[in-house]
């Protein structure tokens, strides 16, 4: 989809822009910057970065997330929402004290350049094709449910700040249509929060830190070690995430170009020391979910994502102390709440027809697991394995998706006057 004329593209982007899209949009980017950037600020110090270094790696990825995801999401009108892998995170931040960040920066660069490059020979969209809808439903299911999980934990730790949200949440949903019930449980689950003395700001700076530039310097072992496995979770994690939620949403993603930018994004954030600025699986989501309103404006979710991204990346060095502060228990429980949809349609998606049922379930339980293997995470490893066993178990099945892609290419041969 071509982007419209200036002043057309921004007068149907502000009309989208209401208390459900800003809300949502506001939730993704609280969640994306809290838990996520502890594990970043961990890493750095286990890695013995300086204080600058560890900025500039906050800087990269949200600065460049954030722009990522409203460049495509203008430009497509879906809520493709921009971050990084929080998966690669875990990954490089496990591997960072054995390289220097110059030769990390340069396993970055080539996870990029191998993103990108699949991403302009049209690999991975082809790739995506041919992956059963409800495998790749199932995937999104195993990934998420943690998120369902964790909100009932948090009942357990903070009975009152989760009770209260939940309970809000269910009341604002059955009674109160005017505004999302994601919005009022929020501010009750804050109020409640600094009632009971649960936010401690501490150690705040009001000094802006320039980010700062990176050389990178190729080591074979590096990007053999950091570099594939961070490309692979950056296509097989995010990207794949993003795809099944905004099919399971209706829109129709655009795969090659979410794999082209997140190859660029990962580039780009190589130079300032960040791993990716890529497609976010977690955070399209929350984006993309109906709590964002109507299906035409939710991309105005992920606009105002992205704003708040870029801010926090500029002043990351800031804003941290405040988002540290945030309770743990407070993001759990809303994020738990704003995915509900997504699970239910993506589990609807997933198992309510007869093919594909036993390579569904593998990829269910395979991404709920949680495996590691080779430092790739389980949702490239659910795809392949529901995959797998589809083949040996419903081979007829694929019938279906060979019928599809040959009608597919029939009505593009007619299309262009083949």
């Amino acid at each position: 989809m071509q982007l419209k004329k200036g002043s057309e593209n921004k007068k149907g982007l502000l009309s989208h822009l209401n208390v459900r899209t800003v809300s949502a949009g506001t939730l993704a980017a609280i969640f994306g910057c809290t838990g996520p950037s502890l594990i970043i600020i961990n890493g750095a110090s286990n890695g013995e970065l300086t204080q600058t270094q560890m900025i500039s790696w906050l800087f990269a990825i949200y600065f460049f997330g954030g722009i990522l995801g409203i460049l495509i999401s203008v430009r497509n009108k879906q809520p493709i929402a921009g971050a990084y892998s929080i998966p690669g995170a875990v990954l490089v931040v496990g591997s960072l004290s054995n390289y220097s960040l110059n030769e990390a920066a340069g396993a970055y660069l080539a996870a990029g350049l191998i993103v990108f490059m699949l991403g302009i020979a049209g690999v991975i969209g082809k790739v995506m094709d041919w992956i059963p809808v409800p495998i790749v439903m199932s995937m999104v299911v195993g990934t998420m449910i943690s998120f369902g999980t964790e909100m009932i934990a948090s009942l357990e730790k903070a009975p009152i700040i989760a009770g209260s949200s939940i309970l809000v949440y269910l009341l604002s949903f059955r009674y109160i249509k005017k505004f999302p019930p994601i919005l009022i449980s929020f501010a009750v689950a804050i109020i409640l929060s600094v009632w009971m003395g649960e936010f401690q700001v501490k150690d705040v700076s009001s000094v802006f830190v320039v980010p700062q530039l990176v050389t990178p310097s190729f080591n074979i072992d590096a990007i053999i070690s950091m570099g594939i496995p961070l490309a692979l979770l950056v296509i097989g994690a995010e990207n794949a995430q993003a795809t099944g939620v905004l099919n399971t949403q209706g829109y129709k993603p655009p795969v090659n170009e979410m794999t082209i930018l997140s190859g660029i994004g990962g580039g780009i954030t190589s130079f300032f020391g960040g791993h990716n600025a890529n497609i976010a699986g977690s955070m399209t989501a929350i984006c993309a979910s109906k709590e964002a309103g109507q299906m035409e404006g939710r991309y105005a979710a992920v606009v105002v994502c992205g704003v708040l991204f870029s801010t926090f990346g500029l002043f990351a060095g800031t804003v941290m102390p405040f988002v540290a502060a945030m309770p743990k228990v407070l993001i759990s429980t809303v994020a738990g709440l704003a995915m509900m949809g997504v699970l239910l349609s993506s589990l609807q998606e997933a198992f309510s027809k007869p093919q594909f049922q036993f390579g569904s379930f593998f990829a269910l339980i395979i991404a709920m697991s949680g495996v590691h293997f080779y430092d790739i995470s389980s949702p490239f490893w659910a795809i392949l394995g529901g995959v797998a066993v589809s083949l040996i178990i419903e081979k007829p099945d694929f019938k279906t998706i060979i019928v599809q892609q040959s009608k597919n290419s029939t009505d593009s041969n007619v299309s262009q006057g083949v």
